[in-house]
């Protein structure tokens, strides 16, 4: 017998939908349906998708400018 380990094969499940649980349709990947990918947008325009920290605002308040942070 040979000391080498079996390979693994790798099994593929039906894949789910994030916001509903339902199949996957290839046209809407990797949701359901255009409801679902339009339910999944709106909560990321409404920053319904969040990373919790315990990072407070930045001490730098004196407001640079514009958006980019440079004086004009």
């Amino acid at each position: 017998m040979s000391d080498r380990p079996i390979p693994l094969r790798a099994v593929r499940t039906a894949a789910k939908c994030p916001v509903c649980g339902k199949e996957v349709t290839a046209s809407y990947r990797p949701f359901c349906s255009k409801r679902c990918a339009d339910i999944d947008l709106g909560r990321w325009l409404k920053e319904g998708y969040r990373i919790e920290t315990d990072e407070g605002p930045p001490d730098d308040q004196s407001g640079g400018g514009g958006p980019t942070g440079q004086e004009r």
